[in-house]
């Protein structure tokens, strides 16, 4: 069992204090919600554990088995088993599917280590462009199961990465990364943002076909509808950079009920 912990953390984004200590602690095998308001830095807590250089920590840590990460850049997250799914994915013109899960693939799986050290002639490379990427056909093979098992069109590896892409397609090709990558903790920032219904259900389905007991997820969400599908053990209201209260499903149902009202009542502005 893998375990991330975040513990007391405190972040900043042009000196403007977000993230004002937050707990959490997710195992493998766990799918834990994250519901709260805009504003509340939801996503910005998505982004500090990736490893995004925008924002500070300035107080408390972040560990994967006791290790912390602090340390380490956004690819050697990755590497070390982190993933994020984008609220808003970015469109890259020129680069395929198919070549940008190559590369991400062949990096995290160490290709680009074996290569470096002198070692790509095991994969009959040597010295060459290209010996540190995953041979094309065992690539190819890999990629092409996974298109199937996860309902992706196979014309998606052709397509370029997002570009004119639906907001549908954009979140299936994550689910994809993700098939792809084997990560073992998914953050999944509002997959659930402006899909349709049929959208969000073959979205859920892949999520839920990732969400093995190898694997933790956190789901970042405004609203419950996602639950629906992809049901939590755990759910928590983050509000005012914090986590303020942590329950099972009976919470989202409460928060789709009541709205997000009562909590700024109960637990008022919260501080540093």
């Amino acid at each position: 069992m893998s375990v991330l912990e975040i513990r007391n953390l405190h972040a900043t984004v042009e000196g403007n204090g977000i993230l004002k200590g937050v707990n959490l602690t997710l195992r493998s095998g766990e799918i834990h919600a994250l519901m709260g308001p805009n504003g509340s830095g939801k996503s910005t807590l998505a982004y500090v554990i990736a490893g995004h250089p925008h924002y500070e920590v300035t107080e408390g840590d972040i560990l994967i088995d006791g290790e912390s990460i602090l340390e380490m850049e956004a690819d050697e997250r990755t590497k070390a088993g982190l993933f994020l799914a984008f609220q808003y994915p970015v469109a890259v013109p020129g680069v395929s599917v198919a070549n940008f899960l190559r590369t991400a693939v062949s990096n995290v799986r160490g290709y680009t280590e074996k290569a470096t050290n002198g070692n790509g002639a095991n994969n009959g490379h040597s010295g060459v462009i290209g010996s540190n990427l995953m041979p094309m056909r065992e690539f190819r093979r890999e990629l092409n199961d996974k298109m199937k098992e996860y309902n992706v069109d196979p014309s998606f590896a052709r397509r370029y990465l997002n570009d004119g892409f639906s907001g549908g397609e954009k979140k299936r090709t994550e689910v994809l990364q993700m098939a792809m990558l084997e990560p073992r903790f998914a953050i999944l920032d509002e997959s659930d943002s402006g899909l349709d219904i049929d959208a969000l259900r073959v979205v859920s389905d892949g999520i839920n076909k990732l969400a093995t007991e190898d694997r933790g997820f956190l789901m970042i969400t405004h609203y419950s509808r996602i639950l629906n599908y992809v049901r939590p053990h755990f759910v928590s209201i983050f509000y005012g950079g914090r986590i303020v209260k942590t329950g099972g499903m009976e919470l989202a149902l409460l928060l789709e009920e009541k709205g997000y009202g009562w909590v700024e009542q109960e637990f008022g502005t919260v501080t540093a």
